[in-house]
């Protein structure tokens, strides 16, 4: 629960033949990480076996997913539950039945796209006949021009239609008005030809902008939106038939499709394994990471299913390994949504402490303090119960956070944002007792940055990184220097006097500090010397500037109750409804709000004051062989 499980390197030596059988075991198990050989093996072992093998796999499964994508609801595909090998010329024959049945399906596919750009280009010139819908004319005349008639089709802005009308009576021509919009109206001028110049100068004044008739409005605009109206049906028609040819396909090649899918699933461990495998004759290498626990139920395995010899050595990681051993996490289910934040900022290194359980009960602590209140607490803890299906494991996460925030409540005597009216406080009212919330949370900064900063000891001192682990400013001479300053500052604030006791347990860590971090830092003397003062200092200000973070918590606490009163002040302004209304969404606004508000605050309080310390966050996931394609 700590850290990782822990891990054995295993080199599993079998027949060449074998692998295929060797990879179901392995993926049926599901406790086997496959890892790449290193160079040296690599040069012993040059041949990588089942590379053709990998190539017509994924072009049949990239078939077999565009395929499915189609698939008739009805189909059911079986687990996979016996072992089978297939071989390579099998494949081959799937792959390019595949490659046939897609092939077939991509000709209705086009000829569905062509349809569809039609019925598109259909739509669009509905929407341009609505406009001619009220002119009484056939729209072929208007097309071409004639030998004696002047004619335009176009829009005006609305403004300008009276000055037009004018304009154009003088020139001989008339104005046939047939749509609006919004800001300009649709219309027809006619007139002699003899004209032309003239109507010319008056639609450019009055911004006139022609409108083309498309070619297939060859008659009135009825008659036209029933031509239109008949090829859209004809239109729907043959998509209908091509949607039908595509199900009646794909229901012909279901026990087909079937029998690829399982094919596919069985073979898929193999062609996964194949990144990793090396080979010399009929001697192949498999390599990689399980747990320490399950390895005898490995070799009970390989006896019991696999007929042919294998060796298998294993070996504890070295300490050089860490960084690529992956991680294995295991978690009781009501972790499991805290576990995912942790990975959200980064998966422990093999060996380094998980900080999954700390973070859990130090942020429903947090968020209790933060947010106390009896009634939004069971109005959070609710939402999780209710939606318990679409927030899955973080069901958990929001009931903790809501009873966290129940017991507090209890403590300061909080209900739905009345303090000490409906419950009288088992402990203290924050919003009475700022300095005490104060001082809390200043303590309960120290003690957390403290721990992260052990944890970081812990770790440095299970990598033999000894120096650093204890004269570090992150680190054990870290820990006494923020001890110190607690204590010289205290001390000081109280009496007034800042004494040598004060003053030794400020010094000595800091020039443990500023020795270490001397010796380690190998510039020229000078700039030695300065930069070591500059990190000293540093680390003064930063513990210093950490601690203050965790006031945010007691800060939280009083505007959590100061908001809640100023919901009820703004209640007793009102009557009745209004006054009811205001108190619960009131209160629907803080827990919304201010309870997502809080949630952030802690997060960055995890992940920055903590993670940081001890949490490199740079580990490497378990991805265990399974059964069956990973993605489909």
């Amino acid at each position: 629960m700590f850290q990782p499980i822990s891990m054995q390197h295993i080199t599993l030596s079998i027949l060449t033949e074998d692998i295929p059988l060797t990879a179901q075991i392995l993926a049926k198990w599901g406790l086997f990480n496959p890892e790449i050989m290193d160079v040296a093996t690599a040069q012993v072992m040059p041949e990588q076996p089942g590379q053709r093998f990998r190539i017509v796999f994924n072009n049949a499964r990239n078939r077999l997913e565009k395929i499915l994508a189609r698939k008739p609801a009805g189909l059911i595909f079986a687990p996979i539950n016996s072992y089978q090998t297939i071989e390579l010329t099998k494949l081959e024959m799937i792959d390019t039945q595949l490659g046939e049945l897609w092939q077939q399906l991509s000709e209705l596919d086009e000829s569905l796209h062509q349809l569809n750009e039609q019925q598109a280009h259909l739509k669009q010139l509905f929407g341009i006949l609505k406009k001619f819908a009220q002119l009484d004319l056939d729209l072929g005349l208007l097309q071409q021009p004639k030998q004696f008639l002047n004619i335009h089709v176009g829009t005006i802005p609305t403004d300008n239609l009276a000055h037009l009308q004018a304009s154009i009576t003088l020139a001989e021509h008339f104005v046939n008005l047939f749509h609006r919009d919004e800001n300009r109206v649709y219309c027809v001028i006619v007139g002699p030809l003899s004209h032309q110049q003239q109507v010319q100068s008056v639609l450019e004044h009055a911004e006139f902008s022609p409108v083309t008739i498309p070619p297939q409005f060859k008659n009135y605009p009825h008659q036209v939106h029933a031509q239109l109206t008949e090829q859209s049906l004809q239109l729907q028609q043959q998509v209908e038939t091509i949607l039908t040819q595509q199900n009646e396909l794909l229901q012909q090649q279901d026990h087909f499709i079937v029998e690829a899918y399982q094919i596919l699933q069985s073979v898929a461990a193999y062609v996964e394994l194949t990144d990793t495998l090396k080979s010399r004759g009929q001697l192949t290498l498999i390599e990689g990471w399980i747990p320490t626990a399950d390895l005898p139920k490995l070799q009970t395995k390989l006896d019991e299913q696999l007929e042919g010899p294998y060796v298998l050595h294993h070996r504890p990681p070295s300490l050089e390994e860490h960084q690529q051993v992956p991680s294995l996490l295991r978690h009781p289910n009501w972790l499991e949504s805290f576990a995912t934040l942790v990975k959200n900022y980064g998966i422990p290194r093999y060996g380094e402490f998980d900080p999954t359980i700390l973070f859990a009960v130090s942020f429903i602590i947090m968020f209790g303090t933060m947010f106390g209140d009896v009634g939004h607490g069971v109005v959070i803890a609710g939402l999780g119960i209710y939606f318990n299906d679409k927030l899955k494991e973080f069901k958990i996460f929001f009931m903790s956070a809501g009873f966290s925030s129940i017991v507090f409540g209890f403590l300061y005597g909080s209900f739905f944002g009345f303090e000490e009216v409906l419950l009288p406080p088992l402990w203290v009212s924050p919003i009475h007792n700022p300095s005490l919330m104060l001082t809390m949370a200043l303590y309960w900064g120290i003690g957390f940055i403290s721990l992260a900063t052990a944890i970081k000891v812990i770790n440095g001192w299970r990598e033999r990184n000894y120096a650093e682990a204890l004269f570090d400013s992150s680190g054990g001479a870290g820990i006494l220097l923020l001890m110190g300053g607690f204590y010289a500052i205290k001390q000081w604030m109280a009496t007034g006097i800042f004494d040598t006791s004060q003053q030794f347990a400020l010094l000595i860590p800091l020039t443990i500090i500023l020795v270490y971090k001397g010796y380690e830092n190998k510039l020229p003397l000078g700039e030695r010397v300065l930069v070591t003062l500059i990190e000293g200092f540093e680390s003064i200000i930063k513990y210093f500037a950490n601690t203050l973070s965790f006031l945010r918590v007691a800060a939280f606490s009083l505007n959590h109750a100061a908001l809640a009163i100023a919901v009820l002040t703004l209640a007793e302004m009102m009557n009745g409804t209004g006054k009811i209304f205001m108190i619960i969404f009131g209160n629907l606004f803080i827990i919304g709000f201010e309870g997502a508000i809080v949630m952030i605050q802690i997060l960055r309080l995890e992940y920055y004051e903590g993670f940081s310390r001890f949490f490199r966050g740079d580990g490497r996931a378990f991805r265990p062989l399974t059964v069956g394609l990973r993605k489909i």
